[in-house]
C-alpha cells in the first residue's frame, strides 16, 4: 500500500491540485477559470486527469451550480494541505536565501498605472525599515501563483476576483473611458449606450477583459465583442483608429492624455476600477506590507 501511495503521488500534477482547490473555493468552474487566468477547458481537463489519478469524481456538477462529492468532501481539505505545504518550502527556500531581508517583491498586472508603482516605490524608503522595491509584472494567474509559493511578497491587482486565502486592500480606484472609431466628442458615454457597440478586448490575463464581462454581466447588458483580440493598449487604439471597434480602458492607460475618449458612465455616476494590493498574513514582511498597503490605500485618488 505504502508503494502504491508514493507512486500516485509522484504522478499528481501541482497544477490539477490548485485548479481543484480553485473550484472548492468558488464554487464555479467558470469562475475557477477567471480566477486563475486560463480557459474553462483548461481548467476542466486538469481536474479530470485529477481525478482519473486518484479514482474518483471531487465534484458534481448541476444546473444548480458545483458541490462536492464524497469522495471530494474528504479528499479536498488534503489537497488544501499538501498545496499549504508545498507553498510553505518555497517560501521558506526563500527567505533561507533572501540574504538581508532587505527587498520587497512585488507582483504587478500589465494594468497598474505607473503613478501607483512610483508611489509604492518613494513608500518603501519610508517603512520603519526602509527595503529596497524588486517588480515582476506578470499575467494574473502567475502572479497569484507567485504570491502563494512565496516568491512574492505582495502584488498588485485589478479587484475582480476572489483571493480568500489572502490579506487585501483597496489601494487606487480609476475612472474607466472608453476610445472610439472617429471618436471627436469627449460627451460622457452612458453604459446602456455602450451595449450597443463592439469592444476589442485584450487576452483575459490582465484582468482588463473580466472586468469588462464582470461589468456587463452585472447589469443585464450584451456585451458585443471584435472576434481577434489586441496585444496591448496601444493595439486597442490602433484598432479602434481602423474601425474594428471600441475600446474600454482605465484612464492611465492612454497613450496620451489627448486620445480622443469618453468617460464611461452609469446612471450619471463614474465607472470605475478598483486596484487591491494582496498579501499573506503570514509573510515575515507582514508587518511592513500592512503598513505600504495602508499609506498606498490612504492617498489613493
Amino acid at each position: 500500500m505504502e508503494r502504491y501511495t508514493v507512486a500516485m503521488a509522484d504522478r499528481l500534477n501541482p497544477e490539477g491540485l490548485r485548479y481543484a482547490r480553485a473550484v472548492a473555493e468558488t464554487k464555479s468552474f467558470s469562475a475557477a477559470a477567471r480566477a486563475y487566468g486560463v480557459t474553462q477547458p483548461a481548467l476542466s481537463n486538469g481536474i479530470a486527469k485529477l481525478e482519473e489519478r486518484l479514482g474518483e469524481k471531487l465534484f458534481d456538477r448541476s444546473p444548480r451550480g458545483v458541490t462536492r462529492t464524497a469522495f471530494g468532501a474528504r479528499v479536498l481539505p488534503l489537497i488544501e494541505r499538501a498545496l499549504d505545504a508545498l507553498d510553505a518550502v518555497t517560501a521558506e527556500a526563500g527567505r533561507l536565501t533572501d540574504v538581508g531581508g532587505r527587498k520587497i517583491r512585488m507582483g504587478l498586472s500589465p494594468l497598474i498605472g505607473s503613478h501607483l508603482v512610483a508611489r509604492a516605490f518613494s513608500m518603501v524608503q519610508d517603512l520603519p525599515t526602509p527595503r529596497d522595491l524588486v517588480l515582476r509584472e506578470a499575467n494574473m494567474r502567475e502572479l497569484r501563483d507567485g504570491l502563494s509559493a512565496g516568491e512574492l511578497d505582495v502584488i498588485l491587482i485589478p479587484a475582480v476576483t476572489a483571493m480568500p486565502r489572502f490579506e487585501h486592500r483597496v489601494i487606487d480606484v480609476e475612472p474607466i473611458v472608453v476610445v472610439s472609431p472617429d471618436t471627436v466628442e469627449t460627451a460622457p458615454l452612458e453604459l446602456e449606450e455602450a451595449g450597443k457597440e463592439r469592444f476589442i478586448l485584450v487576452p483575459d490575463a490582465c484582468g482588463l477583459t473580466t472586468f469588462t464581462t464582470q461589468l456587463f454581466r452585472a447589469h443585464e447588458l450584451p456585451l458585443r465583442t471584435y472576434p481577434g483580440e489586441a496585444a496591448s493598449y496601444q493595439v486597442l487604439e490602433d484598432w479602434t483608429k481602423l474601425g474594428l471597434g471600441s475600446a474600454m480602458v482605465p484612464r492611465s492607460k492612454l497613450t496620451s492624455p489627448g486620445v480622443p475618449h469618453r468617460p464611461l458612465l452609469d446612471e450619471g455616476r463614474e465607472v470605475r476600477i478598483s486596484f487591491e494590493a494582496a498579501w499573506s498574513a503570514d509573510s515575515p514582511l507582514a508587518a511592513d506590507l500592512t503598513h505600504l498597503a495602508d499609506r498606498l490605500a490612504s492617498v489613493r485618488r
